[in-house]
């Protein structure tokens, strides 16, 4: 059992078990297939110069995402120079025969019908197929994979209603503050007695959204809302988020800090999105998932850029334009138009200010009644900056408070 084929056969299994490769059967050189076939063949053993040439076998790092690394077989010194310090340790000749009696198995059956090992019709694998490793899975299917029942952990992810408070809500709101607490303390260095409940409530619960759950809505309904995410019974994680006509707003993050290394930033963004995804199958106009501000030069900000396609509101015309398109103006400078037409406008401006609403002494007045009553200069400046940043529609549906 001590032949050099059998040496390389066990060689080849050990290293990549040991690197966690996914690779085909076909990935093996003729040379090694036909030393396999060739073995019964040969009564009497040769020694060989050389074992093999070296074999490269490519495939992705399982369940991490890595890139892989070249496996190869290497040469068998010479006689009387020592071991091969490139081999595995001896292994018992049972354990030799199950690989290779595995391995014929495998070239005899291309069907894959034993032991599946592959779909029929698809060339063999050294392991169990799962999925095919070159090709990109579909975000719902990364998100909503199916765990078996003895699976080790548990994840459940909840929505609930922050404002008015759900009782879903009030009956884990200790417990999420709990977690928001430890978040700030051990991300943002804040003081143990800084993020008072009351400051948490104020922050992320009350909201100035009123809940509506009109029936052509999503079942959920419009509003402001918490979602959390429970691992094996207990909170890690929570999304702040609201849900609009148009988009799922994406507010704010907190997690428990111990849980940092599952990547919560990242993995809470994509199920935002899945769930974005979920309710415009209900609500059509429902299509948009929108992260907030983008700051080129704040890496606690730059992040939003990496998920795609993604747009920026241009800062003069308020249209949307595709993010590869701004990024080479936002290397050059930290304000930017984004809308490459000079002529362009923002469709919707200010083009007439006495129109807009104020709201004075508990009456509601078009501004060209209020600036009547008004003698400060600097009055008439302000009204006209509020106009010129909301706009001439929300100027006449909104009310500007002036005491």
């Amino acid at each position: 059992m001590d032949s050099t084929v059998d040496d390389a056969v066990v060689g080849d299994f050990a290293l990549i078990n040991k690197l966690d490769i996914q690779c085909d059967l076909k990935t093996l050189s003729d040379d090694l297939k036909e030393s396999l076939e060739s073995e019964g063949k040969n009564s009497k053993k040769e020694e060989p110069h050389e074992l093999l040439q070296s074999q490269d076998f490519v495939g992705e790092k399982l369940a991490s995402g890595e890139p892989s690394h070249s496996v190869k077989v290497h040469t068998v010194p010479k006689p009387g120079k020592g071991a091969d310090l490139s081999k595995p340790p001896c292994r018992k000749a049972k354990e030799i025969r199950k690989e290779r009696k595995r391995l014929k198995l495998m070239q005899q059956n291309p069907a894959g019908e034993h032991e599946g090992f592959q779909a029929q019709g698809q060339p063999p694998s050294l392991f169990p197929a799962k999925a095919k490793s070159n090709q990109p899975k579909a975000l719902e299917d990364l998100i909503f994979e199916s765990l078996p029942e003895n699976a080790s952990h548990k994840l459940e992810v909840r929505v609930v209603r922050s404002s008015p408070p759900s009782s879903q809500f009030k009956a884990t709101l200790l417990e999420s503050y709990q977690v928001y607490k430890r978040y700030q303390m051990v991300i943002h260095k804040n003081s143990p007695d800084t993020p008072t409940e009351s400051q948490f409530t104020r922050f992320l619960c009350t909201s100035p959204l009123e809940a509506e759950t009109p029936p052509n809505g999503p079942d959920c309904g419009y509003g402001s809302f918490h979602q959390q995410y429970w691992l094996d019974g207990k909170i890690i994680a929570v999304g702040v988020i609201d849900i609009l006509p148009n988009c799922v707003s994406s507010v704010y993050l907190y997690y428990d800090p111990d849980y940092s290394f599952l990547s919560l930033g990242v993995y809470s963004a994509l199920r935002e999105i899945a769930f974005t995804r979920q309710l415009h199958e209900k609500t059509s106009q429902l299509s948009y998932y929108y992260m907030g501000f983008y700051i080129h030069s704040c890496p606690k900000m730059k992040y939003k850029g990496q998920y795609r396609p993604s747009d920026l509101l241009c800062p003069e015309t308020y249209v949307w334009v595709p993010i590869e398109q701004c990024l080479p103006s936002l290397e050059n400078s930290k304000y930017c138009r984004f809308n490459q037409d000079p002529e362009a406008v923002d469709e919707d401006r200010s083009t007439e200010p006495d129109r807009l609403q104020v709201f004075h002494k508990r009456a509601i007045m078009p501004y060209r009644v209020y600036k009547k009553h008004q003698k400060d200069p600097s009055e008439e400046a302000a009204v006209l900056q509020y106009a010129s940043l909301v706009g001439q529609k929300c100027s006449e549906r909104m009310l500007l408070f002036r005491n």
